[in-house]
């Protein structure tokens, strides 16, 4: 630690008394004139481009920043579409809930429609004689003729059945059993 302290303390007192010397000899340096090099007045001339070089680079950054104004303006064009055109989807988007909505609602009525239409169906050929139904069960399609016996009363659909021919009693059967063959079960 000790030494940490002596090596600190000796960069400070070189800096404090050597930095003052050289500085004082650069700013004499510059104030005085050079013979041995070139001057400074010579150097400058030296290196500067020449009025039509300077006109050049002038009309290359004009035409450069001409470029980047039409690019800009392009871009801003572009984030003005952009903006249009997010707020045309998300009109759309809110038109097809608004439909979806309206539909589902539709849908909704629809199978109930239908449900109430089945259901007044079933309880009219629950309430016909069963030899009279079982005519109309044979000229249906079994699975057809399946759903509303499923539906039916146990007592109704037995008289139904026993008032069908064997072969359109046994394929409407087929069809019942195998309704809810592919359930997954539990």
């Amino acid at each position: 630690m000790l030494l940490a302290v002596f090596l600190i303390g000796s960069a400070v007192l070189r800096v404090a008394l050597e930095a003052g010397p050289a500085i004082a000899r650069e700013v004499a340096e510059l104030g005085a004139p050079h013979t041995n090099g070139p001057s400074s007045s010579e150097l400058m001339n030296a290196h500067a481009p020449d009025s039509e070089e300077l006109q050049t680079m002038l009309a290359a950054f004009q035409k450069r920043e001409e470029m980047l104004s039409a690019r800009e303006a392009e871009l801003e064009d572009r984030m003005r579409a952009l903006e249009i055109a997010d707020r045309a989807i998300d009109q759309k988007l809110d038109d097809l809930r608004v439909a979806e909505e309206n539909l589902l609602g539709t849908l909704a009525l629809a199978d109930g429609a239908a449900e109430t239409d089945v259901g007044t169906l079933t309880a009219v050929y629950e309430n016909m004689k069963p030899k009279d139904a079982a005519a109309l069960f044979e000229e249906m399609d079994p699975s057809f003729a399946a759903g509303f016996l499923a539906r039916m009363r146990p007592e109704s659909a037995a008289g139904v059945m026993a008032g069908l021919s064997p072969e359109a009693a046994y394929t409407i059967s087929v069809v019942l059993a195998g309704r809810n063959g592919n359930v997954p079960r539990d």
